[in-house]
């Protein structure tokens, strides 16, 4: 997966049949379907893949308890379905977690356990595990540092969890297996029509400054948040149709809430779940759900954001933390679809919805990760239709994702030609510098931040150990690509910029 190959081959089709724009979970599943049916299929991010919402979940691969509750039966069906198939078909980036709900009264446990137990049963032959009903000592056990005073006991069930960055990055890698062309840092400018029908669109590779334009019999609009702007080319007088909505998470040291469980917390003060998740050897807290007005690729967290969580963790903590002790903290905005008469983005529909314009343009916005390969299906499905494509049957549902042998055999052998390659990025975490040419040769990484933040999660672990390992990503980058000492300044700088919103001062 090379960046110059993807403009060769760019330049030399004259047609594509489907082109995607946003590299976010649902575009490149739509590419990866797309590509895997036989279709001519082209991907333009305006970033880089999962730069925006995709990367900043809560990395939990899940139907969603919370839903159940609210009565959408249908959309836990279907992602626990999916769930089943991410996990099978991405084993190497998803595995089983276990979660406790903690209960303070003696009915919660039963009041609690009859609803998971339902998600158990929804779940089919894809059940991850049976939920249980624990007593107080049991419930220890799995949580050592839970709040014990009042506690009756808990329940255990089972989700799913994953590296969602990642698996963004393999998903393009699985889709450009398939002879996808795949483009990061490439801007849509202008969508073409003839006779009110979309016929293709311009955009600005914003590495070489070089405007392009390709021609397309469809085009899907895959851009999440930034739905309405892809609209809104198409038709300037296009009503909104996104209300996004931002979560924040806190990340903190593994021994501030120890042991293998998860917790979740049922029910917050504004009636959202609350979770506190191992996750690569530390542990995430969150999440929140503000209406935000401002759509933005880096958002920022609030402080009443960050005290939220910390206040809800510490009424189920024995062992209280400080916005000292937060590692990293990082927001991401939802595109929610809009719904008359609801203004509060906690009740709005996680369900995806899909929209056909009269130019032809395929609109696929709202869901979530875990159904992001039943959405993309939706969207070729559309695509097919309305670019008088050959009918294919979707293939994605048993396909395998990524191919991590093909990665450990070039950094093994990197790393026996030159002892060199094996240097850490930083000490305290695995990533090498043998990592960082693959992400380079075979992952279209093209800035620092592409590393630290979705090749490595490093910025996300620890924001400030992102911070002091830049300098060396740099230098390094700049050898294995000819960049001059300017462009390693710059982009330093550049980094220093985004981390500094992942740090709480």
């Amino acid at each position: 997966m090379n960046r110059a190959y993807m403009l060769q081959q760019l330049q030399q089709t004259a047609e594509w049949d489907v082109v995607i724009i946003g590299g976010g979970a649902t575009g490149l599943g739509t590419a990866l379907d797309a590509a895997a049916r036989g279709y001519r299929t082209l991907l333009l991010e305006q970033a880089d893949f999962g730069k925006g919402t995709s990367s900043r979940s809560t990395k939990l691969v899940h139907g969603g308890v919370r839903y159940l509750a609210q009565g959408n039966v249908k959309l836990v069906m279907e992602a626990l379905k999916e769930r089943g198939r991410l996990l099978k078909n991405a084993p190497h980036l998803t595995f089983v977690q276990p979660f406790i709900v903690p209960a303070y009264r003696w009915w919660e446990k039963y009041y609690y356990a009859i609803g998971l137990r339902m998600y158990d049963l929804l779940s089919g032959s894809w059940s991850l595990g049976k939920t249980k009903v624990l007593n107080k000592e049991t419930t220890l056990q799995w949580l050592p540092s839970v709040r014990s005073r009042q506690l009756s006991g808990g329940i255990l069930y089972y989700d799913g969890q994953f590296d969602d960055s990642r698996l963004c990055v393999e998903l393009a890698f699985t889709a450009a297996r398939q002879q996808a062309i795949l483009l990061n840092y490439c801007k849509v400018m202008q969508l073409e029509h003839e006779k009110g029908k979309i016929t293709g669109l311009s955009f600005i590779d914003q590495i070489s400054g070089t405007t392009y334009r390709v021609k397309a019999k469809s085009v899907v609009n895959a851009t999440g948040v930034f739905t309405d702007s892809i609209l809104q080319l198409d038709d300037a007088h296009r009503h909104k149709i996104v209300t996004p909505s931002q979560g924040i998470h806190l990340v903190v040291a593994a021994d501030v809430f120890p042991g293998k469980a998860a917790m979740m917390i049922p029910k917050t003060d504004d009636g959202r779940v609350l979770f506190a998740v191992p996750w690569m050897g530390k542990v995430l807290l969150g999440t929140t759900d503000t209406p935000v007005q401002e759509i933005e690729l880096e958002p920022k967290p609030l402080e009443a954001e960050t005290t939220y969580i910390i206040e809800h963790f510490n009424r189920y903590s024995s062992k209280p933390i400080t916005q000292e002790q937060v590692l990293s903290v990082y927001a991401g905005l939802r595109p929610l679809v809009t719904q008359e008469g609801n203004g509060n983005t906690a009740m709005l529909s996680r369900d995806h919805t899909l929209i056909i314009s009269p130019s032809g343009l395929v609109t696929i916005t709202g869901g979530k990760w875990t159904t992001y390969r039943k959405m993309a299906q939706d969207a070729v499905d559309n695509a097919a239709f309305v670019g008088k494509l050959t009918k294919q049957v979707c293939p994605t549902k048993t396909m395998p994702i990524g191919d991590p042998q093909h990665k450990a055999e070039k950094t093994k052998s990197w790393i026996q030609e030159n002892e060199a390659y094996a240097a850490h990025l930083h000490p305290d975490y695995p990533y090498t510098r043998a990592d960082l040419k693959y992400a380079l040769q075979h992952e279209l990484a093209v800035t620092v931040e592409d590393i630290l933040a979705r090749r490595t999660r490093l910025l996300f672990l620890d924001a400030r150990v992102a911070v002091q390992a830049a300098p060396r990503v740099a230098s390094w980058m700049a050898a294995e690509t000819g960049q001059n000492q300017q462009w390693e300044e710059e982009q330093v700088k550049s980094f220093e910029l985004v981390a500094r919103h992942y740090i709480i001062n």
